[in-house]
């Protein structure tokens, strides 16, 4: 089931969050840096064990002091024209970080909008890209039971709620 709200993911009860993270995991700027204040110093050491992350992989950590059980890092592409193959990064950043999520028998996984921000992805596009992923995938999944994607702002929840609709 894919749903679509407007809020704050560090505040969500599900058992992951998607993080959208830089190269190095340490922390950064909007949900990155949100996660990382509301999940505490404990997340940042972990974070330092794991040698960083490349765009469109992911890697999971605990959740320490946020309500879910995992975070799920992804190194979402900065958006350079659409040349250097940023949808297909983005593409596997959802996918992948989907099949994590299965693997540690997740039922419930809530993404932000990766790449949307400093990153200057089109946000219409990016939207269509992360639910072309997660449609894709979801038939091979075995745990994965709903997915949510969490937009900070009413314009972002316009636009995933218009492509779910359409679809």
């Amino acid at each position: 089931m894919l749903k679509v709200i407007q809020g704050d993911i560090t505040k969500l009860e599900v058992d992951a969050i998607v993080n959208a993270a830089n190269h190095t995991l340490l922390g950064g700027g909007g949900v990155d840096g949100a996660i990382h204040r509301a999940a505490g110093p404990k997340l940042l050491e972990e974070c330092r064990t794991l040698g960083g992350c490349r765009t469109g992989e992911a890697k999971i950590t605990s959740a320490y002091n946020l309500p879910c059980k995992y975070v799920i890092h992804t190194v979402g592409p900065v958006w350079y024209g659409g040349n250097n193959h940023e949808e297909e990064n983005l593409y596997n950043c959802y996918v992948n970080s989907v099949r994590l999520a299965d693997l540690y028998n997740c039922q419930s996984v809530a993404f932000p909008c990766i790449s949307t921000g400093v990153y200057r992805f089109p946000k219409k596009q990016a939207a269509q890209i992360a639910l072309t992923a997660v449609k894709g995938v979801f038939p091979s999944l075995k745990n994965v039971k709903e997915i949510i994607f969490v937009c900070f702002g009413e314009e972002d929840k316009e636009i995933y709620a218009r492509l779910i609709a359409d679809n």
